[in-house]
Protein backbone atom coordinates (compact mmCIF):
# COMPACT_ATOMS: atom_id res chain seq x y z
CA UNK A 1 0.00 0.00 0.00
CA UNK A 2 1.54 3.12 -0.92
CA UNK A 3 2.35 5.54 2.18
CA UNK A 4 2.25 8.84 0.51
CA UNK A 5 -0.80 8.80 -1.56
CA UNK A 6 0.29 12.31 -2.64
CA UNK A 7 2.65 11.12 -5.09
CA UNK A 8 0.77 9.63 -7.57
CA UNK A 9 -1.19 13.09 -8.76
CA UNK A 10 2.20 15.48 -8.52
CA UNK A 11 4.06 12.35 -9.99
CA UNK A 12 2.12 12.41 -12.80
CA UNK A 13 1.16 16.61 -12.96
CA UNK A 14 5.30 16.62 -13.19
CA UNK A 15 5.75 14.02 -15.43
CA UNK A 16 2.44 15.83 -17.52
CA UNK A 17 4.54 19.21 -17.16
CA UNK A 18 7.77 18.11 -18.52
CA UNK A 19 5.89 16.68 -21.63
CA UNK A 20 4.16 19.12 -22.74
CA UNK A 21 7.03 21.25 -21.50
CA UNK A 22 8.20 21.11 -25.31
CA UNK A 23 5.59 23.19 -26.44
CA UNK A 24 6.72 26.16 -28.03
CA UNK A 25 4.74 29.48 -28.84
CA UNK A 26 7.76 31.20 -30.37
CA UNK A 27 7.72 31.56 -34.18
CA UNK A 28 9.04 29.32 -36.56
CA UNK A 29 13.09 30.63 -36.91
CA UNK A 30 13.48 31.61 -40.63
CA UNK A 31 16.84 33.08 -41.45
CA UNK A 32 16.64 36.45 -43.66
CA UNK A 33 17.08 36.51 -47.22
CA UNK A 34 20.88 38.56 -48.05
CA UNK A 35 20.62 42.02 -48.99
CA UNK A 36 23.12 42.19 -50.99
CA UNK A 37 24.02 40.90 -54.13
CA UNK A 38 25.64 37.54 -55.00
CA UNK A 39 28.95 39.11 -56.26
CA UNK A 40 31.63 42.16 -54.51
CA UNK A 41 30.60 43.86 -57.19
CA UNK A 42 32.98 45.94 -59.28
CA UNK A 43 35.89 45.09 -57.75
CA UNK A 44 38.27 43.95 -60.61
CA UNK A 45 38.97 40.87 -59.09
CA UNK A 46 37.42 37.64 -59.28
CA UNK A 47 36.08 35.83 -55.95
CA UNK A 48 38.48 32.50 -55.59
CA UNK A 49 35.73 29.81 -54.64
CA UNK A 50 38.23 27.01 -55.02
CA UNK A 51 39.82 24.34 -52.38
CA UNK A 52 42.48 27.21 -51.08
CA UNK A 53 42.81 27.92 -47.54
CA UNK A 54 39.62 30.43 -46.87
CA UNK A 55 40.38 33.58 -44.51
CA UNK A 56 38.61 32.34 -41.72
CA UNK A 57 40.62 29.10 -41.67
CA UNK A 58 44.11 31.13 -42.38
CA UNK A 59 45.80 31.87 -38.93
CA UNK A 60 47.30 35.35 -38.37
CA UNK A 61 50.73 33.61 -37.53
CA UNK A 62 51.02 32.68 -41.02
CA UNK A 63 49.19 35.87 -42.41
CA UNK A 64 51.44 37.90 -41.20
CA UNK A 65 55.41 37.40 -41.47
CA UNK A 66 56.80 40.10 -39.28
CA UNK A 67 58.03 38.25 -36.09
CA UNK A 68 58.43 41.15 -33.97
CA UNK A 69 54.56 41.99 -34.90
CA UNK A 70 54.00 38.18 -33.90
CA UNK A 71 55.15 39.21 -30.23
CA UNK A 72 52.90 42.20 -30.45
CA UNK A 73 50.24 40.53 -31.09
CA UNK A 74 51.15 37.89 -28.47
CA UNK A 75 51.36 40.71 -25.59
CA UNK A 76 47.96 42.32 -26.78
CA UNK A 77 45.98 39.21 -26.81
CA UNK A 78 47.64 38.55 -22.98
CA UNK A 79 47.22 42.13 -21.97
CA UNK A 80 44.67 44.22 -23.83
CA UNK A 81 41.82 45.42 -21.73
CA UNK A 82 39.27 45.39 -24.27
CA UNK A 83 39.73 41.83 -24.41
CA UNK A 84 39.63 40.91 -20.47
CA UNK A 85 36.11 42.61 -20.65
CA UNK A 86 34.91 40.83 -23.77
CA UNK A 87 36.17 37.67 -22.15
CA UNK A 88 34.76 38.35 -19.21
CA UNK A 89 30.86 39.38 -20.54
CA UNK A 90 31.19 35.83 -22.34
CA UNK A 91 31.56 34.54 -19.02
CA UNK A 92 28.81 36.98 -17.27
CA UNK A 93 26.21 35.53 -20.26
CA UNK A 94 26.92 32.05 -19.42
CA UNK A 95 26.00 32.80 -16.21
CA UNK A 96 22.64 34.52 -17.12
CA UNK A 97 22.28 31.00 -19.09
CA UNK A 98 22.18 29.06 -16.44
CA UNK A 99 20.09 31.10 -14.29
CA UNK A 100 17.36 30.90 -17.18
CA UNK A 101 18.13 27.52 -17.27
CA UNK A 102 17.47 26.90 -13.91
CA UNK A 103 14.16 28.27 -13.65
CA UNK A 104 13.14 25.21 -15.54
CA UNK A 105 13.84 22.74 -12.70
CA UNK A 106 12.17 22.20 -9.58
CA UNK A 107 13.68 23.86 -6.60
CA UNK A 108 13.81 21.08 -3.76
CA UNK A 109 15.55 21.84 0.28
CA UNK A 110 14.89 19.95 3.14
CA UNK A 111 14.01 22.49 5.90
CA UNK A 112 12.72 22.30 9.85
CA UNK A 113 9.82 24.29 11.58
CA UNK A 114 8.91 24.67 15.10
CA UNK A 115 5.68 26.65 16.12
CA UNK A 116 4.51 27.21 19.74
CA UNK A 117 1.15 28.67 20.05
CA UNK A 118 -1.00 29.94 23.73
CA UNK A 119 -4.27 29.82 22.87
CA UNK A 120 -7.09 31.57 25.77
CA UNK A 121 -8.93 29.68 27.62
CA UNK A 122 -11.85 29.63 25.41
CA UNK A 123 -10.15 28.93 22.11
CA UNK A 124 -8.29 25.56 23.47
CA UNK A 125 -9.24 22.15 21.57
CA UNK A 126 -8.98 20.17 24.70
CA UNK A 127 -11.60 22.68 26.91
CA UNK A 128 -10.67 25.05 29.33
CA UNK A 129 -7.90 22.95 31.45
CA UNK A 130 -6.43 21.55 28.44
CA UNK A 131 -2.62 22.22 27.99
CA UNK A 132 -2.88 26.39 27.25
CA UNK A 133 0.29 25.98 24.69
CA UNK A 134 0.55 23.88 21.55
CA UNK A 135 3.60 22.84 19.92
CA UNK A 136 3.68 21.66 16.37
CA UNK A 137 7.24 20.25 14.95
CA UNK A 138 7.64 19.43 10.68
CA UNK A 139 10.45 18.33 9.09
CA UNK A 140 10.89 16.91 5.51
CA UNK A 141 11.78 17.84 2.25
CA UNK A 142 10.18 20.84 0.83
CA UNK A 143 9.03 21.66 -3.48
CA UNK A 144 8.82 25.34 -3.74
CA UNK A 145 6.65 27.09 -6.33
CA UNK A 146 7.43 24.88 -9.45
CA UNK A 147 6.11 26.08 -12.53
CA UNK A 148 5.18 23.51 -15.15
CA UNK A 149 5.71 24.92 -18.43
CA UNK A 150 2.86 23.98 -20.52
CA UNK A 151 2.99 26.60 -22.92
CA UNK A 152 7.00 27.09 -23.46
CA UNK A 153 7.40 30.47 -21.47
CA UNK A 154 10.61 29.19 -19.22
CA UNK A 155 11.60 27.39 -22.43
CA UNK A 156 11.64 30.37 -24.34
CA UNK A 157 13.44 32.50 -21.98
CA UNK A 158 16.04 29.61 -21.46
CA UNK A 159 16.53 29.58 -25.46
CA UNK A 160 16.49 33.58 -25.38
CA UNK A 161 19.23 33.63 -22.96
CA UNK A 162 21.13 30.92 -24.33
CA UNK A 163 21.18 32.84 -28.20
CA UNK A 164 22.76 35.58 -26.17
CA UNK A 165 25.10 33.56 -24.41
CA UNK A 166 26.13 32.35 -28.13
CA UNK A 167 26.05 36.03 -29.29
CA UNK A 168 28.21 37.25 -26.75
CA UNK A 169 30.71 34.73 -27.34
CA UNK A 170 30.88 36.13 -31.06
CA UNK A 171 31.26 39.45 -30.05
CA UNK A 172 34.45 38.21 -27.98
CA UNK A 173 35.54 36.76 -31.78
CA UNK A 174 35.03 40.03 -33.16
CA UNK A 175 36.93 42.06 -30.46
CA UNK A 176 39.59 39.43 -30.80
CA UNK A 177 40.03 40.10 -34.74
CA UNK A 178 39.81 43.90 -34.36
CA UNK A 179 42.66 43.97 -31.58
CA UNK A 180 45.11 42.02 -33.94
CA UNK A 181 44.24 43.79 -36.98
CA UNK A 182 44.46 47.04 -34.65
CA UNK A 183 47.76 45.94 -33.47
CA UNK A 184 48.87 45.14 -37.28
CA UNK A 185 47.84 48.78 -38.19
CA UNK A 186 49.35 50.40 -35.57
CA UNK A 187 52.93 48.19 -35.79
CA UNK A 188 52.92 49.49 -39.81
CA UNK A 189 51.90 53.23 -39.02
CA UNK A 190 55.46 52.93 -36.72
CA UNK A 191 57.35 51.01 -39.17
CA UNK A 192 56.32 54.19 -41.76
CA UNK A 193 56.78 56.81 -39.72
CA UNK A 194 60.56 55.31 -39.11
CA UNK A 195 60.83 54.72 -42.64
CA UNK A 196 59.85 58.31 -43.94
CA UNK A 197 62.08 59.77 -40.67
CA UNK A 198 65.38 57.83 -42.56
CA UNK A 199 64.20 59.63 -45.97
CA UNK A 200 63.86 62.95 -44.58
CA UNK A 201 67.59 61.99 -42.58
CA UNK A 202 68.79 61.32 -46.23
CA UNK A 203 66.79 64.06 -47.49
CA UNK A 204 68.90 66.60 -45.06
CA UNK A 205 72.11 65.32 -46.17
CA UNK A 206 71.52 65.71 -49.53
CA UNK A 207 69.66 69.16 -49.34
CA UNK A 208 72.58 69.79 -47.00
CA UNK A 209 75.28 69.16 -50.33
CA UNK A 210 73.17 71.07 -52.32
CA UNK A 211 73.80 73.79 -49.67
CA UNK A 212 77.51 73.85 -49.52
CA UNK A 213 77.77 73.96 -53.44
CA UNK A 214 75.49 76.91 -53.37
CA UNK A 215 77.53 78.03 -50.73
CA UNK A 216 80.84 77.80 -52.57
CA UNK A 217 79.77 79.08 -55.39
CA UNK A 218 78.14 82.26 -54.29
CA UNK A 219 81.15 83.04 -52.26
CA UNK A 220 82.95 82.99 -55.56
CA UNK A 221 80.49 85.58 -56.84
CA UNK A 222 78.76 82.55 -59.93
CA UNK A 223 75.77 81.92 -57.51
CA UNK A 224 72.94 84.94 -56.42
CA UNK A 225 71.79 85.53 -52.82
CA UNK A 226 68.35 83.81 -54.40
CA UNK A 227 69.75 80.91 -54.71
CA UNK A 228 71.83 80.79 -51.43
CA UNK A 229 67.96 81.76 -49.78
CA UNK A 230 66.41 79.36 -51.87
CA UNK A 231 68.92 76.19 -51.14
CA UNK A 232 68.93 76.93 -47.13
CA UNK A 233 64.65 77.29 -47.17
CA UNK A 234 64.80 73.60 -48.59
CA UNK A 235 66.82 72.94 -45.76
CA UNK A 236 64.65 74.27 -43.01
CA UNK A 237 61.91 72.37 -44.96
CA UNK A 238 63.07 68.76 -44.22
CA UNK A 239 64.20 69.65 -40.85
CA UNK A 240 60.61 71.09 -40.01
CA UNK A 241 59.16 67.60 -41.30
CA UNK A 242 62.01 65.89 -39.22
CA UNK A 243 60.38 67.45 -36.01
CA UNK A 244 56.58 66.35 -37.09
CA UNK A 245 58.20 62.81 -38.10
CA UNK A 246 59.57 62.92 -34.77
CA UNK A 247 55.97 64.06 -33.11
CA UNK A 248 54.14 61.34 -35.17
CA UNK A 249 56.48 58.45 -34.82
CA UNK A 250 56.06 58.80 -30.62
CA UNK A 251 52.06 58.68 -31.22
CA UNK A 252 52.21 55.87 -33.23
CA UNK A 253 54.22 53.85 -30.76
CA UNK A 254 51.66 55.07 -28.02
CA UNK A 255 48.92 54.01 -29.60
CA UNK A 256 50.80 50.19 -29.95
CA UNK A 257 51.46 50.63 -26.61
CA UNK A 258 47.93 51.08 -25.72
CA UNK A 259 46.75 48.31 -27.80
CA UNK A 260 49.14 45.53 -26.33
CA UNK A 261 48.50 46.86 -22.41
CA UNK A 262 52.05 46.86 -21.17
CA UNK A 263 55.23 48.44 -22.38
CA UNK A 264 56.85 47.74 -25.16
CA UNK A 265 60.43 46.05 -24.47
CA UNK A 266 63.57 46.29 -26.71
CA UNK A 267 63.85 42.15 -26.14
CA UNK A 268 61.01 41.46 -29.08
CA UNK A 269 62.30 39.67 -32.47
CA UNK A 270 63.78 41.73 -35.09
CA UNK A 271 61.07 43.23 -37.96
CA UNK A 272 61.41 41.69 -40.61
CA UNK A 273 62.16 43.98 -44.22
CA UNK A 274 59.23 46.61 -44.11
CA UNK A 275 57.24 45.86 -47.49
CA UNK A 276 54.30 44.08 -48.81
CA UNK A 277 56.06 40.64 -48.20
CA UNK A 278 55.13 41.01 -44.28
CA UNK A 279 51.87 40.02 -45.35
CA UNK A 280 50.48 37.00 -47.33
CA UNK A 281 50.52 37.40 -50.84
CA UNK A 282 46.75 36.58 -51.91
CA UNK A 283 43.40 35.58 -49.97
CA UNK A 284 40.75 34.01 -51.21
CA UNK A 285 37.63 35.79 -51.24
CA UNK A 286 34.72 33.18 -51.76
CA UNK A 287 31.19 34.50 -51.92
CA UNK A 288 29.08 37.03 -50.46
CA UNK A 289 27.40 33.78 -48.52
CA UNK A 290 30.04 32.87 -47.12
CA UNK A 291 30.25 36.07 -44.63
CA UNK A 292 27.71 34.50 -42.87
CA UNK A 293 30.03 31.63 -41.18
CA UNK A 294 32.85 33.41 -41.28
CA UNK A 295 32.21 36.98 -39.93
CA UNK A 296 31.21 36.32 -36.00
CA UNK A 297 29.45 39.90 -36.04
CA UNK A 298 26.97 38.18 -38.42
CA UNK A 299 26.65 35.49 -36.43
CA UNK A 300 26.33 37.28 -33.23
CA UNK A 301 23.50 39.56 -34.75
CA UNK A 302 21.87 36.38 -36.18
CA UNK A 303 22.11 34.93 -32.72
CA UNK A 304 20.64 37.91 -31.35
CA UNK A 305 17.84 37.65 -34.64
CA UNK A 306 17.26 34.19 -32.30
CA UNK A 307 16.90 35.98 -28.89
CA UNK A 308 14.49 37.95 -29.81
CA UNK A 309 12.12 35.29 -31.85
CA UNK A 310 11.88 33.16 -28.64
CA UNK A 311 10.80 36.39 -26.59
CA UNK A 312 8.26 36.30 -28.28
CA UNK A 313 7.43 32.73 -27.59
CA UNK A 314 7.73 33.67 -23.87
CA UNK A 315 4.84 37.08 -24.53
CA UNK A 316 2.30 34.59 -25.76
CA UNK A 317 3.12 32.25 -23.45
CA UNK A 318 2.24 34.78 -21.06
CA UNK A 319 -1.71 34.96 -21.96
CA UNK A 320 -2.14 31.25 -20.98
CA UNK A 321 -2.78 29.96 -17.09
CA UNK A 322 0.39 29.68 -15.47
CA UNK A 323 0.40 26.40 -13.20
CA UNK A 324 3.00 25.77 -9.83
CA UNK A 325 2.92 23.46 -7.52
CA UNK A 326 4.56 23.86 -3.65
CA UNK A 327 4.55 20.83 -1.76
CA UNK A 328 6.17 18.95 1.07
CA UNK A 329 6.63 15.24 2.11
CA UNK A 330 7.97 14.57 5.79
CA UNK A 331 6.56 14.50 9.66
CA UNK A 332 5.10 16.41 12.05
CA UNK A 333 3.99 16.02 15.77
CA UNK A 334 3.70 17.60 18.66
CA UNK A 335 6.57 16.25 20.78
CA UNK A 336 10.05 17.13 19.40
CA UNK A 337 11.42 13.31 20.54
CA UNK A 338 8.89 11.93 18.45
CA UNK A 339 8.72 13.80 15.64
CA UNK A 340 10.22 10.65 13.27
CA UNK A 341 7.82 8.22 14.58
CA UNK A 342 6.05 5.84 12.20
CA UNK A 343 2.72 7.34 12.57
CA UNK A 344 4.07 11.04 11.88
CA UNK A 345 4.41 11.34 9.12
CA UNK A 346 2.99 14.12 7.37
CA UNK A 347 2.61 15.55 3.35
CA UNK A 348 1.15 18.94 1.79
CA UNK A 349 0.51 19.59 -1.70
CA UNK A 350 -0.13 22.92 -3.07
CA UNK A 351 -1.29 23.16 -6.64
CA UNK A 352 -1.93 27.12 -8.05
CA UNK A 353 -3.90 28.01 -11.02
CA UNK A 354 -3.48 31.36 -12.08
CA UNK A 355 -4.76 33.12 -15.52
CA UNK A 356 -5.27 36.41 -16.98
CA UNK A 357 -8.27 37.98 -17.29
CA UNK A 358 -7.41 41.14 -18.60
CA UNK A 359 -4.64 40.90 -20.72
CA UNK A 360 -3.49 44.81 -21.44
CA UNK A 361 0.08 44.46 -19.66
CA UNK A 362 0.45 41.12 -21.75
CA UNK A 363 -0.81 42.49 -24.97
CA UNK A 364 1.99 44.98 -24.50
CA UNK A 365 4.83 42.99 -23.61
CA UNK A 366 3.71 40.97 -27.13
CA UNK A 367 4.02 44.12 -28.90
CA UNK A 368 7.61 45.05 -27.35
CA UNK A 369 8.92 41.73 -28.06
CA UNK A 370 7.72 41.54 -31.79
CA UNK A 371 9.28 45.50 -32.40
CA UNK A 372 12.24 44.13 -31.08
CA UNK A 373 12.38 41.09 -33.57
CA UNK A 374 11.91 43.82 -36.22
CA UNK A 375 14.82 45.65 -34.70
CA UNK A 376 17.05 42.32 -34.82
CA UNK A 377 16.21 41.65 -38.59
CA UNK A 378 17.02 44.90 -40.11
CA UNK A 379 20.19 44.87 -37.55
CA UNK A 380 21.25 41.47 -39.06
CA UNK A 381 20.76 43.07 -42.55
CA UNK A 382 22.84 46.11 -41.97
CA UNK A 383 25.85 43.72 -40.85
CA UNK A 384 25.69 41.85 -43.66
CA UNK A 385 25.76 45.26 -45.92
CA UNK A 386 28.43 46.55 -43.69
CA UNK A 387 30.47 43.51 -44.35
CA UNK A 388 29.63 43.21 -48.14
CA UNK A 389 30.95 46.58 -48.12
CA UNK A 390 34.57 46.40 -46.49
CA UNK A 391 35.28 42.80 -48.67
CA UNK A 392 34.28 44.97 -51.54
CA UNK A 393 36.31 48.40 -50.94
CA UNK A 394 39.23 46.07 -49.71
CA UNK A 395 38.87 43.87 -53.30
CA UNK A 396 39.15 47.53 -54.85
CA UNK A 397 41.79 48.18 -53.13
CA UNK A 398 43.67 45.20 -54.09
CA UNK A 399 42.82 45.19 -57.54
CA UNK A 400 44.73 48.89 -57.71
CA UNK A 401 47.11 49.33 -55.19
CA UNK A 402 49.72 47.33 -56.67
CA UNK A 403 49.51 49.16 -60.20
CA UNK A 404 49.84 52.75 -58.06
CA UNK A 405 52.81 51.57 -56.15
CA UNK A 406 54.26 50.68 -59.99
CA UNK A 407 53.44 54.03 -61.05
CA UNK A 408 55.41 55.99 -58.20
CA UNK A 409 58.16 53.33 -58.37
CA UNK A 410 58.90 54.45 -61.93
CA UNK A 411 57.99 58.00 -61.27
CA UNK A 412 60.70 58.48 -58.04
CA UNK A 413 63.14 56.49 -61.38
CA UNK A 414 62.17 59.43 -63.48
CA UNK A 415 62.63 62.17 -60.72
CA UNK A 416 65.92 61.19 -59.51
CA UNK A 417 67.17 61.50 -62.96
CA UNK A 418 65.65 65.08 -63.18
CA UNK A 419 67.46 65.87 -60.02
CA UNK A 420 71.15 64.99 -61.57
CA UNK A 421 69.78 66.79 -64.68
CA UNK A 422 68.53 69.55 -62.82
CA UNK A 423 71.95 69.98 -61.13
CA UNK A 424 74.24 69.35 -64.21
CA UNK A 425 73.03 71.99 -66.02
CA UNK A 426 72.70 74.27 -62.50
CA UNK A 427 76.56 73.43 -61.97
CA UNK A 428 77.29 74.38 -65.72
CA UNK A 429 75.24 77.92 -65.20
CA UNK A 430 72.51 76.26 -67.94
CA UNK A 431 69.65 77.15 -66.03
CA UNK A 432 69.18 78.97 -62.03
CA UNK A 433 68.64 77.05 -59.09
CA UNK A 434 64.79 77.29 -59.36
CA UNK A 435 65.12 74.08 -61.28
CA UNK A 436 67.37 71.87 -58.97
CA UNK A 437 64.74 73.05 -56.20
CA UNK A 438 61.72 72.36 -58.08
CA UNK A 439 62.96 68.63 -59.07
CA UNK A 440 64.44 67.95 -55.01
CA UNK A 441 60.92 69.12 -53.91
CA UNK A 442 59.07 66.71 -56.60
CA UNK A 443 61.47 63.79 -55.78
CA UNK A 444 60.76 64.42 -52.28
CA UNK A 445 57.05 64.48 -52.15
CA UNK A 446 57.33 61.35 -54.82
CA UNK A 447 59.37 59.16 -52.15
CA UNK A 448 56.97 60.49 -49.01
CA UNK A 449 53.85 59.57 -51.10
CA UNK A 450 55.17 56.06 -51.68
CA UNK A 451 55.69 54.79 -48.15
CA UNK A 452 52.49 56.34 -47.69
CA UNK A 453 50.98 54.68 -50.54
CA UNK A 454 52.77 51.34 -49.09
CA UNK A 455 51.44 51.42 -45.91
CA UNK A 456 47.85 52.29 -47.09
CA UNK A 457 48.18 49.30 -49.32
CA UNK A 458 49.46 47.23 -46.12
CA UNK A 459 46.51 48.38 -44.29
CA UNK A 460 44.08 47.84 -46.77
CA UNK A 461 45.24 44.18 -47.40
CA UNK A 462 45.08 43.64 -43.45
CA UNK A 463 41.24 45.22 -43.61
CA UNK A 464 40.33 42.02 -46.32
CA UNK A 465 41.92 39.46 -44.01
CA UNK A 466 39.20 40.95 -41.27
CA UNK A 467 36.64 41.32 -43.60
CA UNK A 468 36.51 37.93 -44.61
CA UNK A 469 36.13 36.98 -41.25
CA UNK A 470 40.24 36.29 -40.56
CA UNK A 471 41.96 37.10 -37.50
CA UNK A 472 40.67 34.41 -34.80
CA UNK A 473 43.17 31.67 -34.73
CA UNK A 474 46.62 31.57 -34.70
CA UNK A 475 47.33 28.48 -37.06
CA UNK A 476 44.86 27.34 -39.83
CA UNK A 477 42.46 25.38 -38.61
CA UNK A 478 39.35 23.20 -39.90
CA UNK A 479 37.37 25.70 -41.77
CA UNK A 480 33.96 23.42 -40.85
CA UNK A 481 34.99 24.01 -37.02
CA UNK A 482 36.20 27.70 -37.15
CA UNK A 483 32.56 29.27 -35.20
CA UNK A 484 31.42 26.32 -34.34
CA UNK A 485 29.11 27.30 -31.10
CA UNK A 486 31.63 25.05 -28.71
CA UNK A 487 28.39 24.33 -26.81
CA UNK A 488 25.96 21.22 -27.04
CA UNK A 489 22.77 23.06 -26.47
CA UNK A 490 20.92 21.38 -23.85
CA UNK A 491 18.03 18.41 -25.31
CA UNK A 492 14.65 19.73 -23.91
Amino acid sequence: MNSFPFLKPAAAALALGMVLAGCSLAPTYERPEMPVSDSFGQTGVTADTGDRTPAAALGWSEFFHDPRLHALIELALDNNRDLRIAADRVEEARAMYGVAQSDRLPTIGIGANAQHTRNPRDLRIGGPESDSVSRVYTAGIGLTAFEIDFFGRLKNLSESAFEQYLATEQAHATVHINLIAQVAEAYFRYRTARELKSLMLKTQGSRQETFDMVQARYDIGVASALDINQARSQLQAVKADLSAIDRQQSRAFNALELLVGTSVSDGLPEPATFGRDQLIASIPAGLPSDLLVRRPDIVAAEHNLKSRNADIGAARAAFFPNISITGLLGFASPQLGGLFGSGNRYWQYSPQLQTPIFGGGQRGTLDVAEARKDIAVSEYEKTIQQAFREVADALAGEATYSDELEALRELEQTRVEAVELARIRYETGVDSFLQVQTAEVDLYTTQQQFLQLGMESLLNRIELYKALGGGWHKTSVDAARLYDDGINKPSD
